[in-house]
This record gives C-alpha cells, sequence and structure tokens, in this order.
C-alpha cells in the first residue's frame, strides 16, 4: 500500500477519495480520456487566468486521480516563477526542469517519486532568469517527446495565461489545455480574454474547470464544461 503524501495543499482525492468532490475530479478525468477518439490526449496543460484561482490544487488531485486509476503519471511544474509542486509533495526543488533544461542534471536526476505509487514529480527547480526562454526552447520540446515515452500522462502545471507567455509557449507543445476559472473571482470578459489567449496559438482546448462553485452553504464543486 502506498503512502499519502505529506501536503500543504488540500489533495482531497487522497485525504476522502468517496467526497462528491473527488468523484468529480474522477469525471474530469473521463472526460478528459473520452474527449477525442481521433487524437491522442497524453501531455495535458493546465493554466488559469490570474493567479490564485485553484490550478495546482485541480492539476494536483487530477494527478491522483490518474495515479489510482493504474496510469503512469508525471507532473511537471512549468511556473519557474513561483514554483509550489514541491512544496504540495513535501520534495526537495534543488534539481527540476530548470536544472535539466540548463543542462546541469540528467533527466533521471530530475524527476523524484512522490510516495504515491504511479506518480512521479519534475519540480520546477531553482528559478531562472529566463523562463519564457527555457520554455519555448527546442530542449523543452525534446524533453517531452522523451517524456512520452516514459510515461502515460504528463501533466503541466503552468503560469497563469494572462500575467506571463509562458503558458501559450507549452500550449502550442501539449495535446490538449484545461483552464481553471475561479467562478467567485473572475469576471467573464477576463475568462474570454484567456481563452482567447490560447487560441491565438491552437491550443487545443479541452474545457474549463469552473472552480468554486457553491450549490450548498458548505460544499464546494469542481465543474468541468468541454468543448468551446
Amino acid at each position: 500500500m502506498s503512502r499519502q503524501p505529506s501536503s500543504k495543499r488540500h489533495l482531497i482525492t487522497l485525504v476522502n477519495p468517496r467526497s462528491p468532490i473527488s468523484e468529480s475530479y474522477r469525471a474530469l478525468r473521463t472526460n478528459i480520456e473520452f474527449s477525442s477518439v481521433d487524437e491522442k490526449t497524453q501531455i495535458i496543460m493546465i493554466t488559469s487566468a490570474g493567479p490564485a484561482e485553484g490550478k495546482s490544487t485541480v492539476i494536483g488531485n487530477l494527478a491522483v486521480t490518474y495515479a489510482q486509476n493504474e496510469r503512469k503519471v508525471l507532473l511537471i511544474d512549468a511556473d519557474m516563477r513561483k514554483p509550489t509542486v514541491h512544496r504540495t509533495y513535501q520534495l526537495t526543488n534543488r534539481y527540476g526542469l530548470s536544472s535539466y533544461l540548463s543542462h546541469q542534471v540528467e533527466l533521471q536526476d530530475a524527476i523524484q517519486e512522490s510516495e504515491l505509487t504511479n506518480l512521479y514529480i519534475m519540480t520546477a527547480g531553482p528559478i531562472p532568469p529566463n523562463p519564457a526562454e527555457m520554455l519555448g526552447s527546442k530542449s523543452m520540446n525534446s524533453l517531452l517527446e522523451a517524456l512520452r515515452e516514459q510515461f502515460d500522462v504528463i501533466l503541466i502545471d503552468a503560469p497563469p495565461v494572462l500575467a506571463v507567455t509562458d503558458a501559450q509557449l507549452l500550449a502550442s507543445q501539449s495535446d490538449g489545455v484545461l483552464l481553471v476559472i475561479n467562478s467567485g473571482k473572475v469576471k467573464k470578459d477576463i475568462a474570454i480574454k484567456a481563452k482567447e489567449s490560447l487560441t491565438r496559438v491552437n491550443a487545443r482546448m479541452l474545457g474549463v474547470v469552473l472552480n468554486n462553485v457553491k450549490r450548498k452553504a458548505s460544499e464546494e464543486y469542481y465543474y468541468y464544461y468541454y468543448g468551446n
């Protein structure tokens, strides 16, 4: 039996896998898997319009549901400006994505095992002076192609799409994109602007995760809307 990772971020799919929210994450996973018949959806980027919308919580729980479904999963923290994944899983951030792209470590040294079976983590690594250039480099593209051979599912935690260009660069290298929107925080025009920023780079939009939709006084749900 695998141990649950110690976490500052609340991963409800581990703490309470039978909750309605955990079931919503499993439904999200299923909808992604059936989102396309003809195109492979192996590399999935998750972003948000702005900060503090819950994208890292969404991607953390989604990664758990894939791993629990016996898929070999790699979660990449590609937010090299404000990385958080290493804190969620209580891992070192001494080496990671930036270390590999700057040729400081070999690939196997940039990937860490989590305490959950089937789930592997590539932290962001030390914050570089040129994250956008790194993410848009040929080395990043080659890295993702190499990882396709090693993992069933690759989830990329990207910075907010309206804050920097990083998410647009990553979207063009991914098989699909999920946009996380905080329903109680983000206005409709901002959400539309975020989506348009992704479609301009020909991102394949899998859908939107509408976060913090309150249906009862004490409950929060995550809903998945697919298509454009």
